[in-house]
C-alpha cells in the first residue's frame, strides 16, 4: 500500500475511519472535469472540548465553493483560524468533508475505489517541517514518498539527488536530519514533496521559515514545475507579495471562500482588513501618494513594478498638489549601556566536526531591538539558546549585566537568576505549552519561584492582556487554540517573569498580516517600556522597521553588525550576501526615476512607512520645482 508524503502519520485505524466517513456522508459523482478542482458546499467540523468536558464540533469550513484550474498558481488568503490549512487538507483528502463534495481533475474524492490514486497524485507541505519529517537520515527522508509509491531503483536515486540538490540539502544527504536548523528542516520537507513528482503541490506556509533567498530559490524552482510540467500550484500564506506571483487570489474567512480575483484585482479592494490582510508595502506606499495628490490607481497599475512606478510618476506630475506638513522623525536609539555580552563564544554539536558558531563577539544594549538575520542553519538559533543558558559554552562565555553585578551562563548557580533575566520563546510556541489551561501555563514560571496565588493572578493577567488573550482564551486548554494565539501565549509565559530581556525566535512567522502588526506593536510597546528585544527573523522588511541593529551571521560567524541603513544602504547588503528588504528595492527604483527630474531628490528607503514616506516624497517634488500649488 502506498502513502502519500502528505500523510505519513496517518495510521490504518485513522484511514478506516475515513473510509468509513466517505460512506457516511453519500457522495455522488459530479460531473467529470478532467482540468479542474472543484470544492463545491463543503462543510468540516473539528471535534473539540469544550468546558463542561463535552466533545463538541467547531466549524471549520462552512459550505466552501472553490475552482481552481488544472496547471494554474492559486493563491489562498485569509486570518489565522479562516479554514484555509483545513481546505487544503480536504482538497488532498488528509481530511473528509462533513457535507458537500470534492472532485480533483474529474475523480471524485467521496469514490473510495479513487482514495489512493489521489492521494498518490497530490502533496501538501506544512508550516511546521517535525511533523512531517519521519526518516532518520535525511535521504531516507526523502526517499520515503516515493519508495512507498513502489519507484525502483536507479530512479528512486536520482529523484532523491534531485530534490536535495533543488533545496540545496545534497551535500548534507548523509546527516541525520534531527541535527538540522529550522529553516533547513522545512526544506527537507519540501524535497520529500518534490520527489514525489505529484501533479498538484499545496504549499501550506512552506517558506515561512526559509530566509530570503531559500525562499526566491524554492519559488522559482516550484515555478519553473509548473511551467514545465504542468504542475497545479496552490500556495497558503501570509506573505501578500509572495501572492502576487501568483494568476488568483481566493480569500478565505469564517469557512467561506469570500473574494476571488485576480492579484491587481484583490489588492484594489479598500476592506481587506477586515479579513485579517493588507496589501504589499508598496502598494499601500502608491495609495498614500494618490490621496496627496488627488488621484486614482486603477488595477492595470498593480500589474508590475513598470507599471506601478509609471502611475507614481504621473501622479506626482499632477498640477496643483498641496504640500503636506512635515512628520516627526522616529530617532534610533543611541549609544546606551550594554546589558549582556557575548564573549569570544563558540559550539560544536556533538557527532559534528563543524563548529556550529565561532568567535562570536556581541554586545547588546539596554533597550535596543537588536535583529539577528542570516541564511537557515547559520547558528542564530544556536546563538539565543546560549542567551539564557540552555546551552551552557563550552567556549567563551555570555554574560548578563545586571544591577546586582554580572551572571554568567558557564556558572550553573546563576542559572534561574539568568532564566529571570532573560526570556526566550522558540520558533514553534507550541512546544512550549503543556499545562491544562493558559491561565495554569503563563504562571507556570512562577509557581517554581514561589510566587503568592494573589500576585501570581495579576501578573498572569497583567501579561495575558499584554499579548492581548482575552479571560475567556485564558481559561481555555492551550491546545485549543489558533497557531497566533498559541505564539501570544508563549509570549506571555516568558512576560510574566518580566525579564529585562526578550529573545524571539522568529515570532510573527505564521501569522496573518493583522496578526503580524499586532506582534509588532507589542514589540514596539515592550521597548518603550524598557525591555531590551533580541529579535530572529527572516523577514528583512520587518527587521529593517523594527530593529536598531541588525547582526548579520553567516556560517557560525559575525559578517557585520549595524543600524538598518548602514546594512541595507549604498549596495552593502550585495557584499555581505544579504537580500534588500523588497520595499527598499521598490523605492530604490523609484528614486531612480525621480532623480532624472528632481536631482537631489532623498527619501528614507530603509524604514519606510507608507504615510510617512509618501508624503516626504510629495514635499520633496514640491521642494524641487514639482507642480504643486
Amino acid at each position: 500500500m502506498s502513502i502519500s508524503y502528505g500523510e505519513r502519520f496517518t495510521t490504518f485505524p485513522v484511514l478506516i475511519k475515513i473510509v468509513l466517513k466517505n460512506k457516511q456522508t453519500g457522495y455522488k459523482q459530479l460531473p467529470e472535469d478532467p482540468n479542474r478542482i472543484v470544492v463545491k458546499d463543503v462543510s468540516f467540523s473539528y471535534d473539540i472540548m469544550d468546558e463542561n468536558e463535552h466533545i463538541a464540533p467547531r466549524l471549520a469550513l462552512d459550505g466552501i465553493n472553490v475552482s481552481i484550474e488544472k496547471g494554474s498558481y492559486t493563491a489562498i488568503l485569509g486570518s489565522n483560524g479562516s479554514g484555509k490549512s483545513t481546505l487544503a487538507k480536504i482538497i488532498d483528502i488528509l481530511e473528509v468533508p462533513d457535507s458537500g463534495k470534492v472532485v480533483i481533475f474529474g475523480k471524485d474524492a467521496g469514490n473510495d475505489d479513487l482514495f489512493w490514486d489521489i492521494r498518490s497524485h497530490c502533496c501538501v507541505v506544512f508550516q511546521n517541517p517535525d511533523n512531517q519529517i519521519v526518516g532518520t537520515m535525511i535521504e531516507e527522508d526523502v526517499a520515503f514518498g516515493p519508495e512507498n509509491l513502489g519507484i525502483p531503483n536507479p530512479e528512486l536515486r536520482e529523484r532523491v539527488d534531485q530534490a536535495l540538490k533543488d533545496v540545496g540539502l545534497y551535500e548534507l544527504r548523509n546527516r541525520e536530519a534531527t541535527a538540522l536548523s529550522g529553516g533547513q528542516k522545512q526544506k527537507l520537507a519540501i524535497a520529500g514533496a518534490l520527489a514525489m513528482h505529484p501533479d498538484i503541490l499545496i504549499l501550506d506556509e512552506a517558506t515561512a521559515m526559509l530566509d530570503p533567498s531559500s525562499r526566491d530559490d524554492f519559488l522559482a524552482l516550484v515555478e519553473k514545475m509548473r511551467m514545465d510540467k504542468g504542475l497545479t500550484l496552490i500556495t497558503i500564506t501570509h506573505d501578500m507579495t509572495e501572492a502576487l506571483r501568483c494568476d488568483k487570489i481566493i480569500v478565505v474567512d469564517k469557512g467561506k471562500a469570500v473574494l476571488e480575483g485576480a492579484p491587481e484585482e484583490i489588492f484594489m479592494l479598500d476592506n481587506l482588513w477586515d479579513y485579517g490582510l493588507k496589501r504589499p508595502v508598496k502598494f499601500n506606499f502608491a495609495f498614500e501618494i494618490a490621496k496627496l495628490t488627488g488621484s486614482e490607481l486603477t488595477k492595470e497599475d498593480l500589474v508590475s513594478d513598470d507599471a506601478l512606478l509609471s502611475a507614481i510618476e504621473k501622479m506626482l506630475a499632477k498640477p496643483g498638489i498641496k504640500t503636506p506638513e512635515a512628520a516627526l522623525e522616529d530617532k534610533r536609539l543611541d549609544e546606551a549601556e550594554i546589558i549582556m555580552s557575548v564573549k569570544d563564544l563558540s559550539y560544536t554539536y556533538d557527532g559534528s566536526d563543524v563548529k556550529a558558531i565561532e568567535n562570536i563577539n556581541l554586545d547588546i544594549r539596554k533597550g535596543e531591538v537588536l535583529g539577528l538575520v542570516g541564511e537557515s542553519g547559520c547558528g542564530k538559533t544556536t546563538l539565543i539558546s546560549h542567551m539564557n543558558a540552555i546551552f551552557r559554552p563550552k567556549e567563551g562565555d555570555v554574560i548578563i549585566h545586571t544591577k546586582d553585578g554580572d551572571l554568567s551562563c558557564k556558572n550553573k548557580k546563576d542559572t534561574m537568576k539568568i532564566r529571570q533575566n532573560v526570556g526566550l520563546v522558540f520558533q514553534y510556541p507550541e512546544y512550549q505549552l503543556f499545562e491544562e489551561t493558559v491561565f495554569k501555563d503563563i504562571g507556570y514560571g512562577l509557581k517554581k519561584m514561589k510566587v503568592s496565588k494573589e500576585e501570581a493572578a495579576v501578573r498572569i493577567r497583567d501579561a495575558a492582556y499584554l499579548v492581548g488573550l482575552t479571560d475567556k482564551e485564558l481559561s481555555s486548554s492551550p491546545f485549543e487554540l489558533s497557531g497566533g494565539q498559541k505564539r501570544r501565549a508563549a509570549m506571555a509565559g516568558v512576560l510574566v517573569m518580566k525579564p529585562g530581556i526578550l529573545v524571539l525566535d522568529e515570532p510573527a512567522s505564521g501569522l496573518d498580516p493583522k496578526g503580524r502588526q499586532e506582534m509588532f506593536k507589542i514589540i514596539k510597546d515592550l521597548r518603550d517600556s524598557g525591555t531590551t528585544i533580541i529579535l530572529v527573523s527572516h523577514n528583512m522588511d520587518e527587521a529593517a522597521k523594527n530593529c536598531d541593529r541588525i547582526c548579520v551571521i553567516d556560517r557560525g560567524k559575525i559578517k557585520a553588525v549595524g543600524t538598518p541603513e548602514e546594512l541595507f544602504e549604498n549596495n552593502r547588503a550585495e557584499e555581505l550576501g544579504i537580500q534588500i528588504p523588497r520595499i527598499t528595492s521598490f523605492s530604490g527604483l523609484l528614486r531612480a526615476r525621480l532623480e532624472k527630474k528632481y536631482p537631489g531628490i532623498t527619501f528614507d528607503s530603509v524604514n519606510f512607512n507608507p504615510e510617512k514616506e509618501a508624503a516626504a516624497i510629495v514635499r520633496a517634488v514640491c521642494g524641487r520645482g514639482g507642480a504643486c500649488a
